[in-house]
């Protein structure tokens, strides 16, 4: 793509992404799964209800299912509503992520929630992580709980991406932003993506690293998701040189209001168990892009010290660790 038609694409996605999340999302349409949507894999895996607006994908001993957003996007707000397998879960991951792994083999862009399930009694966790350039190895990764229990009920998860930053939304309340640094150069994602939701297996790592596996006996393991909303700078994969039907886009805001600041920083200090940030193990020096905040770090430390203070695990003696998430804890 020349120079010219790259200046085009920044300033017709950037005319309307001046991004604003708080009660903006009522504003937007909900598609249906054929509008914004089409099967990826998983044959009869994957059920389209009635109403045409919600999907169910499912996992069993033969297949995993997912599907995949129609249009490729630069930018813009992407969401839905996800309602995650009860009981036994170990191994199940469910994810909902922008990627162009079938464009850039090589050097792909990310931006990831991945749901990691669990043994009986145990709780759901979310992870998301960004990449760019096919830059895996650096690792970006936060892992979290939740406030409330995710197969319950439908819950709504967000992806606002701009050129300047990326900012994660589980019910509209802000949990992870990340600002583009210049030392960050092609980690930051760049490229136009597509939307996937996917289920699969992940025994060799998504529970307690690989310790508890799938157990197909509890299969078929359902993920349900509906109010698809694709509200972005829509481009030609080739081409790229315009959004499609730019002057549709309503403008949004990426400035998060001090309400939203802290209820970010309260979800994080009762429900964040792993920031790549802080881990001593990995970076002796915190990435550019890493708002260092004393209160996650010192809690963290007393999380895992050994992770997250550079200490050495204490022999003989066992080592309490503070639970991440209270129990009695059902608010942000």
């Amino acid at each position: 793509m020349n120079s010219h038609n790259k200046f085009l694409v920044y300033v017709f996605c950037s005319a309307f992404l001046v991004l604003f999340v708080s009660g903006f999302s009522r504003n937007l349409p909900i598609l249906s799964f054929d509008e914004g949507y089409s099967q990826l894999f998983g044959d009869g895996n994957l059920m389209v209800l009635k109403d045409g607006k919600s999907v169910h994908i499912s996992l069993d001993d033969r297949t995993g299912s997912g599907f995949v957003s129609q249009d490729v996007y630069l930018h813009g707000y992407f969401s839905a509503s996800i309602k995650l397998p009860a009981d036994y879960t170990a191994g199940v991951v469910v994810a909902f992520y922008m990627s162009n792994a079938d464009m850039y083999e090589k050097n792909h862009d990310e931006i990831d929630f991945e749901f990691l399930g669990n043994i009986r009694g145990k709780d759901w966790r979310i992870q998301t992580n960004i990449y760019g350039n096919g830059s895996t190895s650096a690792g970006r990764e936060e892992r979290y709980g939740l406030w409330f229990d995710p197969t319950d009920d439908f819950h709504q998860y967000t992806i606002v991406w701009t050129e300047k930053m990326i900012i994660f939304y589980v019910d509209n309340v802000p949990i992870r932003e990340i600002q583009r640094t210049e030392t960050m150069g092609g980690d930051f994602p760049s490229k136009p993506m597509s939307l996937y939701a996917t289920i699969w297996d992940g025994s060799d790592w998504a529970t307690n690293g690989g310790k508890y596996r799938i157990s197909y006996k509890y299969a078929p393991y359902i993920a349900e998701f509906s109010d698809f909303i694709l509200h972005g700078c829509a481009v030609d994969p080739i081409e790229q040189s315009k959004c499609d039907d730019a002057p549709k886009y309503a403008s949004i805001s990426t400035d998060l209001t001090r309400q939203q600041r802290s209820k970010m920083a309260n979800f994080r200090s009762k429900h964040m168990q792993y920031s790549y940030c802080y881990d001593r193990t990995r970076y002796q020096v915190p990435p550019s892009e890493c708002m260092i905040d004393p209160k996650e770090a010192e809690r963290l430390r007393a999380f895992d010290p050994v992770t997250f203070g550079g200490g050495r695990r204490h022999r003989g003696k066992r080592h309490h660790r503070t639970r991440s998430i209270p129990s009695e804890s059902s608010s942000i």
